[in-house]
């Protein structure tokens, strides 16, 4: 055991899970936890915003990038409120951030006296967009809780987890004994039965499809070795884009997935809720699915498959090609064929201008293991299909969740985990007005991100659609920018302007250049909007 405060513990109990960057912002009730930090600082890094919402964002951007735990710091109340949309972010995309939160003191909470930053019910209210939450009520919980909120963030289906603890707890001194590490779980066993009958339906099938989303993304080998055995082309979801290299054949988007939708006959859905097919495309009795999800609830969420795998992606598809070994019969390669649709779906994508001029220009000058985070904008939209990826977690968007303004600040936090890779952050103005502020960060932390703002001077979605369906009346969709470029500046931040594809190539060649960050703002104009191509409802053959 060891005498210390509860900061010292939860800092001390950090460190043991190899947690060695927290994106954090002060204040009040964290001053014992900043004052353990600053202890700690040949271990752990501290990279402070000027936002709670960023601290969460580039949390979450660390950790849809790495796989790893990324952590937040922020004080209670109106700081957790702050970091909720970024949670219920990683809430939908699976992504293990642990936020720390503070409280207020301790013998106070629920008394509703009106502290500074309380609210009431702050566990049941961070409990909607979190896993797990728990608070320690002494230094001697910190451990323990600790050790659990790891074991959440590594187990069953990855969500994000809240910690939270008191100031005066953080400020008392106890005799704590911090815990071994548990820093593996193996993922659960499946069902055998279920394998067999999986394993069958797929060797027999005649033209298998594979989906997956964003649980696969760790499972590349296993469902490559799969996919090739059963000459079955992987469709993958934009969370689950780069699961396998978009170079293969059998790779290919939800464009392809709907083209191959007409006349699959076994569909094996792997880590991927599935929603999009299920509820929009249509099934029919000629259709045998199969689910397979390390969440037991996910399986018969919307419908009931013929057959259900309970298990992570990597042991699940590596047991299944072990099993369909025993039905498979000896197939002919579709590489002419698949190829020849994945050269339809480009062409089709390639019609919608100006972006895909813009996207094959980020494609060329982004290196392959480089990182692309998208936003909720029209560029952001077709590269969720549109912009060609070759490995996992190099493409990072908001999942169902949508959150408009949360490209910026999440690549920040990818730039911060991958120090050596070029990674590339697209934006409407809009949405990059939301942290905008978070210049500032950049540049007092030297975080060389490459930003581009894609400026219309509107929501434009929104003012697409309004001109569209109602008759072109427009309202609180139009925007009153900055000058992008003396803003940049003023920030200490590189600034470029791009008019053109061949002109948004050679800003962001001066801007890897550039030991920091930089802005390339694109004057964009009105552009064709995605939906059409992204939510059409592909038709079922009937003979």
């Amino acid at each position: 055991m060891a005498n210390m405060t509860g900061g010292q513990a939860l800092v001390a109990s950090l460190k043991q899970y190899d947690v060695d960057t927290i994106f954090g912002l002060p204040g009040v009730q964290l001053d014992n936890t900043f004052d353990a930090l600053h202890e700690a600082q040949d271990s752990i890094r501290v990279l402070h915003t000027r936002h709670e919402q960023a601290t969460a964002y580039m949390a979450f951007g660390y950790a849809a990038s790495t796989g790893k735990v990324g952590t937040c710091l922020v004080v209670p109340g109106p700081g957790l409120l702050n970091a909720t949309a970024a949670l219920s972010t990683a809430y939908a995309c699976n992504a293990p951030v642990l936020c720390l939160s503070g409280q207020i003191q301790s013998d106070l909470i629920e008394k509703g006296i009106g502290q500074l930053h309380e609210i009431p019910n702050q566990l049941q209210m961070i409990r909607s967009v979190t896993k797990w939450a728990a608070r320690a009520n002494s230094p001697t919980e910190v451990p323990s809780l600790i050790r659990e909120a790891f074991k959440q963030l590594q187990t069953s289906r990855i969500r994000p987890v809240e910690f939270e603890m008191a100031p005066d707890i953080m400020g008392l001194k106890a005799d704590v004994e911090l815990l071994d590490p548990i820093m593996s779980y193996p993922e659960p066993e499946p069902d055998p039965d279920a394998i067999k009958r999986a394993a069958e339906l797929l060797g027999n099938a005649k033209k298998p499809v594979i989906f997956v989303g964003g649980g696969a993304l760790d499972a590349g080998e296993e469902l490559l070795n799969l996919a090739e055995t059963l000459q079955a082309p992987v469709v993958m979801s934009s969370s689950g884009r780069g699961a396998i290299s978009d170079h293969h054949y059998l790779a290919q988007n939800m464009l392809g997935g709907q083209e191959l939708w007409s006349d699959c006959d076994v569909i094996l859905a792997v880590g991927t809720r599935f929603s999009q097919p299920l509820t929009r495309w249509g099934m029919d009795d000629s259709i045998k699915l199969i689910r397979m999800d390390i969440d037991p609830e996910e399986i018969e969420r919307v419908s009931k498959p013929d057959v259900g795998i309970v298990t992570g992606a990597k042991t699940g598809l590596g047991q299944l090609a072990n099993g369909v070994a025993g039905f498979n019969g000896k197939r002919e390669s579709r590489k002419d064929e698949l190829t020849t649709l994945k050269e339809k779906v480009n062409d089709m994508l390639f019609e919608v201008q100006p972006q895909a001029s813009y996207a094959e220009v980020l494609r060329q000058e982004l290196p392959e293991d480089g990182v692309l985070v998208s936003e909720m904008t029209q560029m952001g939209y077709f590269s969720s299909v549109g912009f060609p990826v070759y490995n996992p977690r190099t493409f990072v968007n908001a999942g169902y969740q949508g959150t408009l303004g949360f490209g910026f600040a999440t690549a920040l936090g990818v730039q911060v985990a991958h120090p050596d890779k070029k990674v590339i952050s697209i934006n409407g103005d809009g949405g990059f007005m939301f942290t905008v502020q978070e210049l500032s960060t950049a540049v007092r932390h030297n975080i060389p991100l490459v930003t581009i703002v894609f400026s219309d001077g509107a929501y434009g979605n929104v003012r697409r659609i309004q001109k569209e369906s109602y008759g072109g009346r427009t309202i609180a969709s139009d925007l009153l920018n900055p000058d992008f470029q003396k803003l940049a500046d003023a920030f200490g931040v590189a600034p470029f302007r791009a008019e053109t594809p061949d002109a948004l190539r050679s800003a962001i060649k001066e801007a890897y250049d550039i030991n920091g960050p930089s802005l390339i703002e694109v004057p964009i104009g009105e552009v064709p909007g995605m939906g059409n191509v992204l939510w059409r409802s592909p038709q079922r053959r009937t003979s």
